[in-house]
C-alpha cells in the first residue's frame, strides 16, 4: 500500500539517512524521496513515497519520525498514483510533445507531478469562467471561479464550500495569442501548498501556455 509522507527535518548532513533508517525500522519500504523546500530556519521539507505492509499502521511512521530530534510530520496519506514520483522534466516532455494540446496535457500531468487530486484550466467568456481543459476527477465549476481569472501570480485560494475540505491553488498565464487563462489545482484535505510548490507550478503553467499553439 503506497503512502506519501511529508516531513520537516533539520537541514544537516545525516538527517535524511537517520529518517530513512527510522522509517525502515517501522516497516516502511522507501521508494523515493524528494526535497520540496529548503527553509531559512535551517530545516528542509521532504516528500517520502513509501510502501507499507497491510499489517503496519501509518501511525507507526508518525511515531518513528517524532522520536527523532527536530523531525515533525506535516502530512501522511494514501498515494493512489503508484510507487513513483513524476519529475518536472517528465511532465514538461508530455505537454511539449503536442503543442496544440499543451494545456490539456498539463492538467493531465499536474495531479501526479504535484500530488494534487485534480487540475483544471479556465478562460473568461462573456464575463463567466469556462473550463478549457481538466483532469478526469476535476469537480463541476462553481460561481467563485470567475474571480480566479483576475489573480496575479501563483497563489493559494480560499476554500470553496461546495468542494468540501479541498485546498486550492491557482496560477495565471497568457497563451501565445495573448488570451488570459488560469490553472486551478485542488488537494482534498491537504497538505497546504508551499511557496516552492506554487513557484514550480507557476513556471510550468507559463511554459505550457507559451507552448500552446492554438
Amino acid at each position: 500500500m503506497a503512502f506519501l509522507l511529508r516531513v520537516v527535518l533539520p537541514d544537516v548532513p545525516g538527517s535524511l539517512g537517520t529518517l530513512a533508517t527510522a522509517l525502515g525500522g517501522a516497516g516502511a519500504d522507501i521508494e523515493a524521496i524528494e526535497i520540496v523546500e529548503r527553509r531559512s530556519d535551517g530545516t528542509v521539507v521532504d516528500d517520502v513515497l513509501l510502501e507499507l505492509p497491510a499489517r503496519v499502521m501509518p501511525d507507526a511512521l508518525i511515531t518513528a519520525c517524532h522520536r527523532l530530534e527536530g523531525v515533525t510530520v506535516d502530512w501522511i496519506s494514501r498515494y493512489n498514483a503508484g510507487a513513483s514520483l513524476s519529475m518536472d522534466l517528465e511532465a514538461v516532455e508530455r505537454f511539449t510533445e503536442a503543442p496544440p494540446h499543451a494545456i490539456q496535457r498539463l492538467v493531465e500531468v499536474v495531479p501526479e507531478t504535484f500530488r494534487t487530486d485534480w487540475a483544471m484550466a479556465l478562460k473568461r467568456l462573456d464575463g463567466r469562467a469556462h473550463v478549457i481543459a481538466k483532469s478526469a476527477t476535476a469537480p463541476e465549476l462553481v460561481e467563485e471561479a470567475v474571480d480566479w481569472l483576475g489573480i496575479r501570480g501563483a497563489k493559494a485560494l480560499r476554500e470553496v464550500p461546495a468542494w468540501d475540505s479541498t485546498l486550492l491553488a491557482a496560477c495565471p498565464a497568457r497563451d501565445r495569442r495573448g488570451d488570459a487563462l488560469v490553472v486551478v489545482v485542488g488537494r482534498h484535505g491537504g497538505p497546504e501548498f508551499l511557496k516552492s510548490e506554487l513557484a514550480r507550478l507557476g513556471h510550468m503553467v507559463s511554459l505550457a501556455a507559451s507552448v500552446q499553439a492554438v
